[in-house]
């Protein structure tokens, strides 16, 4: 097994070319951090919206926290607007020292699609590459790489990837990474790699692959079936932020599987809760912490007692207390390895799009409107 290449994205080296996927309301400052404790790579944070950002929006502002650590600060934007997604690159690269952009154009939750944005967005072509001009010149001027996320497209009868990653390279943008699945599949299903590399074989900048890593076995794999530059993983780190430990082992050529023990897991929920009370306060961080409970217990043996209680901390004193009570001697459940983690579900019964959506592929006379505190996954 050799040792990969590095991630080249514009001005930016990524010496292991894994990046964690921007989650909301998981990839904060704390967790970013402590994935980055575990291993090399690219650490997103969750996704903001244009407008937020240019109006000032406070709950916008306060998720643009980073880490004392974080020496490149990457940030995934959400937008429909040309105007306020250059407006918003600018003030992020100007006011926060942001050295990443990710646009998103994937999300698959109705609330986003409804309006045209996320992953009903690249149907039209012409706004899409309207939103990555704006994007990339304002960017340019700092030197930052603008890379996107897009799916393959709305429906198997609507398909845009291929169309997305020409308008990526034309429009400057430094890499652009695909989730293998449709928005009508949203995470049910298998991510269709087929289609990850076809994609390589279109365009000329780098392209990055996301869908159904749940091992580093899977990335290496990925790359190559695919031919991809990097890897983007999301779900596959839930509860495990470990799994860092383990691609930056096999793009350096090492086969490494961590099975930690549930003594160690304890640990690391411990470090977790820690970092997010140093980043947001005891009292928050506990209680941001509560839904990762489920993650890191999964397959261990843990009575259903334990488990609630551990699902309701409001303190570390509490969470210590609780942690002693797990069999720190029990084994990592090796039934666990290689299964899907996280939000599954059913595909949409429909995509939901604004009227009209379908009826041309432009899309540069629409005025499509942000709502500045909306907040999405990617």
């Amino acid at each position: 097994m050799s040792r990969s290449t590095p991630l080249t994205l514009g001005s930016l080296t990524i010496e292991t070319p894994v990046v964690l996927a921007p989650m909301a309301g998981i990839t904060n400052a704390a967790y970013r951090r402590l994935c980055a404790e575990q291993g090399a790579g690219l650490y997103v944070c969750e996704m903001i919206t244009s407008r937020g950002l240019v109006e000032g929006d406070e709950t916008t502002k306060k998720m643009l926290v980073f880490d004392e650590l974080e020496s490149v600060r990457s940030v995934q934007l959400y937008g429909t607007d040309p105007v306020y997604v250059g407006k918003a690159v600018e003030i992020l690269c100007g006011d926060y020292g942001v050295a990443h952009v990710d646009l998103n154009f994937g999300c698959p939750v109705p609330k986003v699609t409804r309006k045209g944005g996320g992953g009903a967005l690249p149907w039209k072509r012409g706004l899409l590459a309207d939103i990555l001009t704006a994007a990339v010149g304002a960017a340019a001027a700092y030197d930052v790489p603008v890379t996107m996320k897009t799916r393959k497209g709305l429906d198997e009868d609507h398909l845009t990837f291929l169309d997305a990653g020409r308008i990526a390279q034309e429009t400057g943008a430094a890499a652009i990474a695909l989730h293998g699945r449709t928005v009508e599949q949203a995470y049910s299903g298998s991510a269709d790699w087929d289609a990850i590399g076809q994609l390589v074989e279109s365009v000329d900048i780098p392209v990055l692959g996301n869908g159904d890593i749940w091992e580093a076995a899977d990335a290496l794999r990925m790359v190559e079936e695919t031919g991809v530059a990097g890897v983007v993983v999301g779900r596959g780190c839930l509860g495990r932020p470990w799994l860092f430990r383990d691609l930056a082992a096999a793009f350096n050529g090492e086969a490494v599987s961590t099975l930690p023990n549930l003594g160690e897991v304890a640990r690391m929920m411990h470090r977790h809760a820690e970092l997010l009370s140093e980043h947001m306060g005891e009292e928050r961080g506990c209680k941001e912490f509560r839904k990762h409970v489920t993650w890191y217990l999964k397959g261990f043996p843990a009575g259903g007692e334990l488990r609630r209680s551990l699902a309701l901390i409001d303190s570390l004193a509490t969470l210590e207390v609780l942690l002693t009570e797990l069999d720190a001697s029990a084994p990592f459940p090796t039934g666990e390895l290689g299964t899907p983690r996280g939000r599954q579900g059913a595909p949409r019964k429909r995509v939901v799009l604004p009227e009209g959506w379908l009826d041309d592929t432009d899309g540069r006379d629409l005025h499509v409107r942000e709502d500045a505190n909306e907040v999405t996954g990617g």
